[in-house]
């Protein structure tokens, strides 16, 4: 079997090798054992489950919360002649039935689906008749409640798991403490425990807290003084398009991202990036998922992280290739003040929770006992501005009604149209015999899909177009006029998010907040708030022994590039002058590696590499792009 996943691996990908763990975790797949692996930022996590699921018979289903993830690896999966679909929201259910359809009879090896659609009918009963080789559960932190990103729709995945028993089930993070990998196993009924941990340290990341009432002077310097392209992360969207335009006027190709923007537009800032025309991209945590650019050389944090664990997979988006690079805090006097100030907003009280509640039921117009299953584009902004809400608050409490399993907001996606009939049939007959012009296009719309009288229905206008013989603009038209006319309500497509109701409406005094979704969860966040407090705060331990240990390295050694590592050494160490000036001496003449240095001066090749270090450190010198040391001028 090994010879045949190396033969996979070179095939497909090109590669020769498999990188640290990755062929454990595919064996132990292959032997049908449930495995969870902790594999940080870039260690190549998508190779773990594709790789086994071409060496076995049948298909993978693959569940992850990321749309954009879904539709990038569909893509890439496609570029190398393998067949893979996706199911997340805004599809029709037409296209979800083709799909399903050809998991059951065709030769799909992948199938990417979003978690909230995986506890349909529809699905449970085609997965049911699936030859199902694996199931891979991507983000597998989302499922523990004790996780930094929890999302209810993953509790629902173990429902799957009797459908087909003899299937292993393959769960991938970036990130997970102790606590939260057993619950991960627990929660995906693993039949024994099987975990591989792929080391948290990062040898060629250099971690550093730079303590600053000046936070824009710091960012000026590192951007001058490290070349190549960087991430700044903050915390406000109004805060990327500042700070970006700041960087600007001061002669820095920068650009902002935030999850506010239209998709278009975020898709081309990004690109701008990825290619090199704009060198800084400002943005919130938005931005970066999935996003493979090996060459990025730091990641700034103008503001705190949440947690130790969104600031790892963060600040791992810099160096994947793995030569050095830098994970910068910039800290002020009352960051760790305003930071703990955060849960508050992140969890507003249970009145506030109900408010939202029933504003939300207001909003879309449904009276109590209604609205099971109704589903609806939603504009965040427009409903907070409305009721007049606090942005972060609303989304907050709706992230509470989500977690409590009241509605689901998904992330934002292409939206088809959706239609809705709001008079009865017998009218709707009445209406076809007065007004002709309308029979026809009624009449395709009701042979072409069902429930239209129960529920908003998705509809492809490109399919309304060749089965009634008008063009695109007269189908808008008369989608209009129905509408006008009262006699249906129409959604015309978007890229927005949609927001689900997965219960009908209570009276808001009937709604209740779990203890675990409320008090015990924004107990959590403030341990891990605390924990990212204590992270910057430290100026005794190595920051990579720090991390290392926060997600259960109890053998972590200090990484000796850091912040505290280097001060710590300034302060033992007696600096070789004569080394140092051997050095400079022997740059000024040429550019050159460290293993070209050692052999050109004679030194020992770690006292050389200590100096070399200290020089990088103090900006004296600095390393190329071809990986070349030379002097800073």
């Amino acid at each position: 079997m090994t010879g045949k996943l190396h033969d996979i691996l070179k095939r497909y990908w090109g590669y020769e090798r498999f990188r640290p763990l990755q062929l454990e975790t595919i064996e132990s797949v292959c032997a049908g054992r449930d495995t969870l692996v902790l594999m940080p930022t870039g260690g190549g996590k998508s190779i773990v489950y594709q790789v086994p699921a071409l060496a076995l018979d049948g298909v993978c289903v693959v569940v992850t919360p990321l749309i954009a993830l879904m539709k990038d690896q569909i893509d890439n999966l496609r570029r190398r002649r393998i067949l893979a679909e996706a199911i997340h929201s805004g599809m029709t259910p037409r296209d979800i039935d083709r799909i399903l359809d050809n998991c059951v009879y065709g030769d799909v090896k992948f199938l990417y689906i979003a978690p909230e659609r995986i506890d349909s009918e529809m699905f449970r009963t085609r997965f049911a008749k699936m030859k199902v080789s694996l199931l891979a559960v991507d983000e597998a932190h989302c499922i523990s409640q004790w996780g930094y990103d929890f999302r209810p729709a993953y509790l629902k995945i173990a429902r799957l798991r009797p459908l087909h028993e003899e299937v292993p089930v393959l769960a991938l993070t970036a990130s997970a403490t102790p606590e939260v990998a057993q619950d991960i196993m627990f929660r995906l009924g693993f039949r024994s425990p099987q975990t591989f941990r792929m080391s948290f340290a990062r040898g060629n990341l250099r971690y550093v807290v730079r303590r600053t009432e000046d936070k824009h002077e710091q960012l000026l310097r590192i951007a001058a003084n490290v070349p190549g392209t960087g991430i700044v992360y903050v915390r406000t969207r109004e805060k990327t398009e500042t700070l970006a335009r700041f960087l600007v006027e001061h002669g820095i190709a920068a650009d902002f991202y935030h999850g506010g923007m239209g998709y278009a537009e975020r898709s081309l800032r990004q690109d701008d990036w990825i290619r090199g025309k704009s060198r800084i991209i400002v943005a919130t945590n938005a931005f970066g998922m999935g996003i493979d650019k090996p060459d990025v050389r730091f990641v700034v944090h103008y503001d705190l992280c949440d947690s130790l664990e969104a600031y790892y997979q963060e600040a791992g988006r810099a160096g994947r290739d793995g030569r050095t690079a830098y994970a910068v805090v910039l800290l002020s006097a009352d960051d760790a003040g305003r930071a703990s100030r955060r849960i508050g907003l992140d969890f507003p009280p249970t009145e506030t929770v109900r408010a939202v509640y029933e504003a939300l039921f207001n909003y879309l117009g449904i009276a109590v006992g209604d609205g099971k299953g109704v589903s609806s584009v939603f504009n965040l902004y427009e409903f907070a501005s409305r009721f007049r809400f606090f942005v972060p608050t609303a989304l907050n409490a709706i992230g509470i009604l989500q977690q409590n399993g009241y509605m689901i907001l998904t992330d934002e996606t292409d939206n088809p149209p959706r239609v809705k009939f709001v008079v009865r049939r017998d009218e709707l007959y009445k209406i076809r015999v007065d007004r002709r012009e309308l029979d026809h296009f009624i009449t395709v719309l009701l042979r072409r899909y069902t429930g239209l009288f129960s529920d908003f229905v998705p509809v492809s206008e490109a399919e309304i177009v060749h089965l009634s013989g008008y063009t695109p603009e007269r189908v808008r038209e008369l989608f209009r006029k129905l509408w006008q006319l009262h006699i249906v309500r129409y959604i015309p497509g978007s890229r927005s998010p949609m927001l689900i109701l997965t219960e009908e409406r209570l009276p808001a005094d009937d709604v209740r907040i779990s203890p675990e979704s409320y008090a015990l969860r924004k107990e959590t966040a403030e341990k891990r708030m605390e924990s990212m407090i204590r992270y910057v705060s430290n100026d005794k331990e190595c920051r990579s022994v720090s991390i290392q240990r926060y997600f259960g390295e109890q053998d972590a050694t200090d990484c000796g590039v850091c912040d505290v590592c280097l001060a710590r050494r300034q302060q033992t160490a007696q600096p070789d002058e004569g080394l140092r000036t051997r050095i400079l001496e022997a740059l000024r003449r040429e550019p050159c590696d460290v293993k070209t240095l050692v052999s050109g001066i004679g030194a020992n090749a770690d006292r050389l590499v200590e100096a070399v270090t200290a020089l990088l450190d103090e900006r004296k010198i600095i390393e190329g792009k071809d990986g070349k040391l030379r002097i800073n001028r």
